[in-house]
């Protein structure tokens, strides 16, 4: 009785995940989007729509006490927003139909596996973000992880942050 109360009464935590369908998805761990990366997005999307979410990140750990200071900074969120836009800007202005989003997570890989699967995405591109070897070992292979979470139904590509071309943000 008090807990069907509860569940009428609490508001929900987190927005809804989008379910707009897209054809390709274009993701970034938290780092700019390079310019061909979108055009190559565009391109494989052969006329259909196309998908942008990038992560701010949340540090720490899930068991370890709440503390705000490991969420996203306002200016975390808005440099984040930003390079949605300019992505999304620049799919629009190539024909094509685009949604974005801003996703917070601890677990980049989780999320923008998660984003892919409910957009129903057959090719997901992703920013690999320009890190020393050590660091690589250390956080793992993002394309991999996306991979082994969405299945070989959607082929996931990487993309090098430091690609030829102009950053949509910096």
């Amino acid at each position: 009785m008090i807990g069907d109360l509860l569940t009428r009464v609490r508001k929900p935590r987190w927005d809804p995940q989008p379910t707009q369908q897209a054809a390709v998805l274009l993701a970034s761990a938290g780092d700019p989007i390079p310019r061909s990366m979108v055009v190559q997005g565009v391109q494989a999307a052969d006329g259909g729509d196309v998908a942008v979410v990038t992560v701010a990140r949340i540090y720490g750990s899930a068991w370890g006490l709440p503390n705000p200071g490991l969420m996203p900074s306002k200016r975390e969120m808005a440099t984040q927003l930003s390079v949605v836009e300019g992505a999304v800007g620049i799919v629009t202005a190539k024909g094509a139909t685009a949604w974005g989003q801003v996703v917070t997570s601890r677990n980049p890989a989780r999320s923008i596996a998660r984003v892919a699967q409910a957009r129903g995405a057959g090719r997901v591109l992703v920013v690999v973000p320009d890190a020393p070897r050590w660091r690589q070992l250390i956080e793992g292979d993002l394309v991999r992880a996306i991979q082994r979470r969405v299945g070989p139904a959607v082929v996931v590509e990487g993309v090098p942050a430091a690609a030829r071309g102009r950053q949509l943000h910096r």
